[in-house]
C-alpha cells in the first residue's frame, strides 16, 4: 500500500479572519514552493524597527496555502512571505526577503511608506529611483518589511444598528461623481479635524448640500487603499484620484480622521461603515468607483508588493512573449487576467464585502472592458458579468460600468449586459458637440451638425442600449449621462478653455485629451480685467446652463460631477489626478453667479424630480401607450411640424422640439435652439389651452421665470399651442402642461 498524503482542510475563506482562539489564514500562492505569514511588531531595537514572528503555511491545495495559527488578535499586523523560483524569463518572481501584502486584508497601515521612492520595494535590484539595474530583471536579496505597508487583522464587527439602504428608483437617481478629501477639504461648515474625511462626507453640512441640490446618489472615486506610483514619488506628487489600488478590500487610510488612523485599521473601517450609515440615514446611496482591471504594482519592472510576488503568472496577464512580459490593455503597466477564475474570484469576494459588511449600494467598474476579455477579447457573456448579473449579494446593487479599456477593441458603450448600466460617453460628446463645438466653428463661418446626435441622447440612447433579447429590455436606466467627470474639464473650464493647461502635472502638457470639444467663447482662460473681455462672461454662463438642462432634463440618469454646480474650475487643468490641491478641492466660497449657478441646478433637479414626464425607465415608442391618446414622444421643427427624414440629416437645422407624455397624461415641451441668432418657434401642440414656461437657460436665476416685470412672465409664460414665439440664440427652454 502507498503512503497516504496528509489531509487538509480546505480554506473556507482566503485572507486572514479572526476565528475562536486565533486566526484562519488563507493566501493563494499555486506556484511557490512555500509561504509564511509573517507577524509583525515594532521593535526600537531591531536594526529596522520591526520585530517577525514567521509561522509556516500548509499546502498548496487547489493553489491555496493554510493554516490556523492561535494567538493572533485584532490590529496585529502581517504579510506574507513566498518562496520559490525567481525566473522573471518565464514570469515567476518569488523572492522571500519581500514582504507581502495579503490581498484580502481588510486593513492596511503604513500606505505613506509608498510615497517615497526605496529600491528595497522591488523584487528585483533597483538604482534609488526605482529603475532595474545589472541589464536585467537579478534578484534583490534586501529585506522588504520596514518600506513596505503591513496587512492588518481587523474585526469586522460594528457596534452601529444597521440602517435600511435608500433603494433609490433608478427613475429618480442624480449621482453626484466626488473625491473623499476634495468634497469637504474647504467646506468651513465642517470642523476642522474632519474636513477631507470619510467622517466629512457625513457632516449635517455636506448631507445638507446634497439634499438641497436633489442628489440621491453619492459616487465616491477610489476609497478602496491606493499606493502612489514610483515616478510619481520621484517628482514629490501622489495618485491624487487612487486609480492605483493596493488593497481591493482594505479602505485609504488617509481618508479618515487623525483621530481613527491613530487608533488604527479598525477605526478607520468603523469610520467608513458609520459614513455609510449616516448618509444612508440621510436617504442617500453609496457608490463606490472600483478599479478592478490593473494594481499599484505597475509594470513587468515595478515594484514587489503583493500580488507579483504571490502569484504572478495567475493574477497578471501576459502578453505571451519570452521573456515574459505584462500585458497592458489599460494604459497603467499591468491588467489583471479576468480569464483566470481566481481573479474573478478576488473581484467578486470584494464586492460582496464592501456591499454586505461595509453597506454601500453599488459600484461603477473603471475600465470595465478588461474585466470581460477572455481569449478572443471582450464577451458580455463574461463569467465576470455573469456573476454580477446572478450573485445575490450584488444583483440588487447599482452597477455602472466604464464601458471601455485601452486594449483592441476596447470601445463598447452599449454592449454590457442588463442590470449594468454604462457611463454613456456619447451624450458626453452629443451635449459638448452642440452646445460648444458647433458655435464655436459657426463664428468663424464653418458648419457644425444638426439636431439628430443630440436628439438621440436626449431621448435616452437607444442605438445604444435597445439591442438586446428581447429588445429594449435595458431601457434608458441604462445610460448614465455625465457631460463633465472627474476625468476632463470642469464645467467652467469647458466654456473658458479650448486647450489643456496641464503644465502642473509635471508631463510637458503631454498627458490628458485633446479631444476637449469646448469652447472658450473668444478669449482663452479666465477672464479677471473689467476693461479685456467682460461682455463673453454672461454668455459662458449661459452655455454652462444649456449643458446643465441638458444633461439634468434628458431621459437616462444624470451624473454631476463635485462642484459644477457652483462653477469650479481646474485652471484648464483637464487630467488633475495628480493635484491634491485647490485646483481639484471643491471650492465652497461663492461669487453672485456661482449661487445663481447653484440655485439653476437645484431649479433644475427640483423639476427632475416634480414632473412625471422627466422621469422614465422605459424606451419611447414615438406612440400612444396603451390606454393614452398621445406618443409618448413627439418631436417638431422650429415650424411645429413634424421632423422630415431630410432635416434630421442637415447639419443646418439647429433647433427641434421635444414633446414628453408622462403616464399620467402630463406633458414637458423642450424647445432648443442651437443657432446664432434669434429663432422664431411655433410652439408644438400639446396642452388643450396652453403651455407653461417653467425654465429659459437665458436666465441667469430661475426666479427670473416669474420676477414682476419680467419679459418672461408678461405675455410669454403662457402661451397657446400653435403660436409664435422668438427664441434667444443658444438657449433652451422647458414648457408644461400642468
Amino acid at each position: 500500500m502507498g503512503s497516504t498524503a496528509p489531509s487538509l482542510r480546505p480554506p473556507h475563506r482566503l485572507g486572514v479572519h479572526l476565528v475562536g482562539d486565533g486566526v484562519d489564514v488563507a493566501v493563494l500562492a499555486s506556484h511557490a514552493e512555500a509561504v509564511e505569514l509573517c507577524l509583525l511588531d515594532p521593535a526600537p531595537s531591531s536594526a529596522d524597527g520591526w520585530s517577525e514572528r514567521r509561522v509556516p503555511l500548509s499546502g498548496p491545495l487547489h493553489g491555496v496555502w493554510s493554516a490556523h495559527v492561535p494567538d493572533v488578535r485584532a490590529g496585529q499586523r502581517y504579510g506574507f512571505r513566498a518562496h520559490g523560483r525567481w525566473d522573471p524569463a518565464a514570469g515567476l518572481r518569488y523572492n522571500p526577503a519581500k514582504l507581502l501584502v495579503d490581498p484580502y486584508a481588510r486593513g492596511l497601515d503604513g500606505v505613506d511608506r509608498l510615497d517615497r521612492v526605496d529600491p528595497r520595494t522591488h523584487g528585483h535590484r533597483a538604482d534609488a529611483e526605482g529603475r532595474p539595474v545589472g541589464g536585467g530583471l537579478e534578484l534583490d536579496r534586501r529585506d522588504s518589511r520596514a518600506h513596505v505597508p503591513h496587512s492588518v487583522v481587523i474585526d469586522d464587527s460594528f457596534a452601529g444598528q444597521p440602517v435600511p439602504r435608500p433603494h433609490v428608483p433608478w427613475a429618480r437617481t442624480v449621482i453626484y461623481e466626488a473625491h473623499v478629501r476634495g468634497l469637504t477639504q474647504q467646506l468651513a461648515d465642517v470642523p476642522e479635524p474632519l474636513r477631507g474625511t470619510y467622517a466629512g462626507l457625513a457632516h449635517p453640512a455636506t448631507i445638507a448640500h446634497l439634499r438641497e441640490l436633489g442628489v440621491t446618489t453619492l459616487e465616491l472615486l477610489p476609497i478602496q487603499a491606493i499606493g502612489t506610483e514610483p515616478w510619481l514619488s520621484r517628482e514629490g506628487m501622489v495618485n491624487y484620484w487612487g486609480y492605483n489600488t493596493l488593497g481591493f478590500f482594505a479602505p485609504h487610510p488617509r481618508y479618515a480622521t487623525q483621530a481613527a488612523q491613530s487608533l488604527g485599521a479598525g477605526a478607520v473601517l468603523d469610520e467608513v461603515k458609520g459614513a455609510v450609515r449616516l448618509l444612508h440615514e440621510s436617504g442617500i446611496e453609496v457608490l463606490l468607483d472600483v478599479v478592478y482591471n490593473h494594481t499599484c504594482e505597475g509594470g513587468t519592472d515595478g515594484p514587489q508588493l503583493s500580488w507579483r510576488g504571490l502569484d504572478p503568472t495567475v493574477y497578471y496577464l501576459h502578453d505571451g512573449g519570452t521573456p515574459a512580459r505584462f500585458a497592458d490593455v489599460t494604459g497603467c503597466g499591468n491588467s489583471l487576467d479576468f480569464r483566470r477564475p481566481r481573479v474573478v474570484q478576488m473581484a467578486l469576494d470584494s464586492l460582496r464585502y464592501w456591499a454586505s459588511e461595509v453597506g454601500v449600494d453599488g459600484f461603477r467598474f473603471d475600465l470595465a472592458v478588461t474585466l470581460a476579455r477572455d481569449d478572443d477579447g471582450f464577451t458580455p457573456n463574461h463569467p465576470f458579468l455573469v456573476a454580477l448579473q446572478t450573485d445575490p449579494v450584488l444583483a440588487d446593487r447599482k452597477l455602472v460600468v466604464e464601458p471601455w479599456d485601452v486594449g483592441p477593441g476596447g470601445w463598447r458603450t452599449g454592449a454590457f449586459p442588463a442590470p449594468l448600466s454604462e457611463w454613456n460617453d456619447r451624450f458626453r460628446n452629443a451635449a459638448r458637440t452642440f452646445w460648444l463645438g458647433d458655435p464655436a466653428e459657426a463664428a468663424h463661418g464653418r458648419p457644425g451638425h444638426g439636431v439628430r446626435e443630440l436628439a438621440t441622447r436626449l431621448a435616452g440612447s437607444a442605438d445604444l442600449f435597445g439591442y438586446s433579447d428581447p429588445p429594449l429590455m435595458r431601457g434608458v436606466d441604462a445610460a448614465i449621462n455625465y457631460v463633465t467627470a472627474h476625468d476632463g474639464f470642469t464645467l467652467a473650464d469647458l466654456v473658458a478653455y479650448e486647450h489643456k493647461h496641464n503644465a502642473a502635472n509635471g508631463e510637458h502638457n503631454r498627458d490628458g485629451t485633446d479631444d476637449n470639444r469646448s469652447w472658450n467663447h473668444g478669449i482663452e482662460g479666465q477672464v479677471h480685467d473689467p476693461g479685456v473681455g467682460m461682455e463673453i462672461l454672461p454668455l459662458r454662463r449661459r452655455s454652462m446652463r444649456n449643458l446643465l438642462g441638458t444633461l439634468l432634463l434628458a431621459a437616462g440618469v444624470p451624473m454631476l460631477t463635485a462642484g459644477d454646480e457652483m462653477g469650479r474650475t481646474q485652471q484648464g487643468n483637464n487630467n488633475a489626478y495628480t493635484q491634491d490641491n485647490e485646483m481639484s478641492w471643491v471650492r465652497w466660497e461663492r461669487q453672485p453667479w456661482r449661487e445663481d449657478l447653484l440655485a439653476t441646478t437645484r431649479y433644475l433637479l427640483r423639476l427632475r424630480r416634480e414632473l412625471p414626464a422627466l422621469q422614465t425607465s422605459s424606451f419611447y415608442l414615438g406612440q400612444p401607450r396603451p390606454g393614452q391618446d398621445r406618443a409618448d414622444l413627439a418631436w417638431s421643427t422650429a415650424e411645429g411640424r413634424a421632423f422630415e427624414q431630410h432635416q434630421w440629416h442637415d447639419p443646418g437645422v439647429r433647433t427641434l422640439q421635444m414633446v414628453r407624455t408622462a403616464p399620467d397624461g402630463s406633458q414637458v415641451l423642450l424647445v432648443i435652439n442651437g443657432k446664432l441668432d434669434p429663432v422664431d418657434v411655433t410652439l408644438a401642440q400639446g396642452p388643450e389651452r396652453h403651455w407653461e414656461l417653467v425654465w429659459d437657460s437665458i436666465c441667469e436665476h430661475p426666479d427670473e421665470i416669474t420676477t414682476a416685470g419680467s419679459p418672461l412672465a408678461n405675455g410669454g409664460g403662457h402661451p397657446a399651442p400653435g403660436s409664435t414665439l422668438t427664441v434667444e440664440p443658444l438657449s433652451l427652454r422647458v414648457y408644461v402642461d400642468r
